[in-house]
């Protein structure tokens, strides 16, 4: 391996505070219904602009007003609102002495990804921070991933693409990418293993071991 590419919210970070308050900001602005918790804990992962009409309906311009007080709040105090995983410091750590190359892909806006992944203790270690533009509906993992083998130069056989959801494994196996899918974010196992995930990790230990095997050294389904 020599290249992985990491996931941001839900893989990196526990993000969901930031997320779902700024979410609940929004929706209560508009004097919409707010979903429970749990509902809109599966709101994290795909673009606003996908997740909004489930509680607007669709009301393009209802739901641009939400995406632009989401980003209200979450430009001032959303953005901090997230802690590291225990284990993945360590786990980046080890990688990087291994001379692996590392990079972010995440559906969030560049409008924030690069903050973010900056403020990370360890932010420094990726080499690029691979995100959508700010007007998309789309979660574009799969373009990302193209682009990021395309720019370091490195062959899909040789990268792996570890996330927390669907979209993570679906765009990493377009791409003939290694998926490997981890349980600890806001997905769980069988959605990585309904979309295709080629190892799934419990822990930032086990992950470490399964990005760290040779490319031609086959993986299973753990």
């Amino acid at each position: 391996m020599k290249l992985v590419l990491f996931d941001l919210d839900g893989t990196l970070i526990d993000s969901e505070i930031g997320i779902v308050t700024s979410i609940e900001y929004a929706l209560k602005k508009l004097d919409a219904p707010i979903p429970s918790r749990e509902e809109l804990r599966k709101w994290i992962g795909p673009p606003l602009r996908a997740t909004f009409p489930l509680a607007l309906g669709n009301d393009a311009e209802k739901v641009e007003q939400a995406v632009a007080l989401y980003r209200e709040r979450f430009q001032d105090i959303g953005w901090r609102e997230h802690v590291v995983y225990p284990g993945i410091a360590d786990a980046i750590a080890a990688l990087v002495r291994q001379g692996l190359h590392l990079a972010v892909v995440t559906s969030k806006p560049d409008l924030y990804a690069g903050r973010i992944v900056a403020s990370l203790p360890f932010g420094a270690h990726f080499e690029h921070v691979y995100a959508v533009g700010a007007g998309s509906a789309h979660s574009e993992k799969a373009s990302l991933i193209a682009r990021a083998l395309s720019e370091f130069g490195i062959a899909p056989d040789d990268t792996a693409m570890v996330g927390d959801r669907h979209f993570d494994i679906e765009g990493a196996l377009a791409n003939r990418v290694r998926a490997v899918g981890v349980t600890w974010g806001f997905g769980d196992r069988t959605e990585l293993e309904t979309a295709g995930a080629q190892a799934i990790a419990e822990s930032p230990q086990q992950l470490l071991a399964l990005v760290s095997a040779p490319a031609d050294a086959g993986i299973a389904l753990h």
